[in-house]
């Protein structure tokens, strides 16, 4: 299979990401949203980051330029039916997500290929609910994605072996690095990272220390490059709630039960830097923590 096009539904922070990586390494680009806003947005983050690229002469003027060229936005989700390659990268809630997918269906080529961006739910299940399962996989980037090496690539039980390798060339054309993980809930990164995000929450929240303690002991202690309350601020607070509950409901084990002082903060809206607090205030010239 071959792949020159490629459509992204979500414009967001992954979205956009993923729209770069691809527009630079050559492919055309179709970025949807719900909102001109969210569009508008993305291009100018992307046109940020590609400057910044410029700036430290990893990319020249011209390479930016065109990149900008192979990126065209739309508003209307079926105009994503004529690509080779539709990446999901919307919220992490599965109901959404088969909407998306249940929308998208009538209008894709038969060739064409469907991926996810799912950082915890389960490929197979997602798979089943299309008319493509063999042309179906999990294309897990990681954030901040054009700066991240690491792709997770994931089967769901029917995905075939030809869309298998068709994405493993896909992600190396990308200059990145593909790890393959099996479709067990939140894979291989998130089932490492974000139970040790809970247990700092847990620290937190039995007043083992407090948030600018736990995250100082990590950088210093661990030689963590941020600390795991500022790393679940920039994940975004309800992704990693939304993870812990996949962990929790597929693994049936209660290590994965989320900490209430993480669906507190979540209930409260304060969902780290996107929302403007979360463990640290982001509203001043500097985060201030929050507890």
């Amino acid at each position: 299979m071959g792949i020159q096009s490629v459509g992204i539904v979500g414009a967001g922070q992954m979205g956009n990401g993923i729209a770069h990586v691809f527009a630079q390494s050559g492919y055309e680009v179709l970025l949807n949203d719900i909102a001109q806003e969210g569009l508008d947005r993305a291009i100018a983050t992307i046109t940020q980051n590609l400057d910044r690229q410029v700036s430290r002469e990893k990319i020249t003027e011209a390479d930016k330029i065109a990149a900008l060229s192979r990126i065209k936005t739309t508003l209307t989700l079926t105009d994503l039916g004529q690509t080779d390659l539709v990446i999901e990268a919307a919220t992490e809630r599965e109901a959404v997500k088969d909407q998306i997918f249940a929308a998208l269906l009538p209008h894709l080529k038969p060739e064409t290929i469907l991926a996810t961006n799912t950082s915890s739910i389960s490929i197979t299940r997602l798979a089943s609910r299309t008319d493509r399962p063999e042309r179906f996989i999990g294309l897990h980037f990681m954030n901040p994605v054009p700066v991240m090496k690491l792709v997770e690539l994931i089967r769901g039980i029917a995905t075939d072996d030809e869309t298998y390798n068709t994405m493993l060339a896909v992600v190396h054309s990308l200059k990145k690095t593909a790890a393959s993980a099996e479709d067990f809930p939140a894979f291989i990164v998130n089932r490492i990272l974000v139970p040790m995000i809970n247990e700092a929450v847990y620290t937190l929240y039995e007043g083992v220390g407090n948030v600018e303690s736990i995250d100082q002991a990590m950088k210093l202690g661990a030689n963590h490059p941020m600390g795991p309350l500022e790393l679940g601020d920039f994940i975004g607070l309800d992704t990693c709630l939304a993870i812990m509950n996949v962990l929790h409901d597929g693994l049936a084990d209660t290590k994965y039960r989320p900490c209430p002082l993480l669906t507190k903060y979540v209930e409260a809206g304060w969902l780290g830097r996107k929302s403007g607090r979360g463990f640290y205030d982001y509203r001043g010239e500097k985060p201030v923590p929050t507890r």
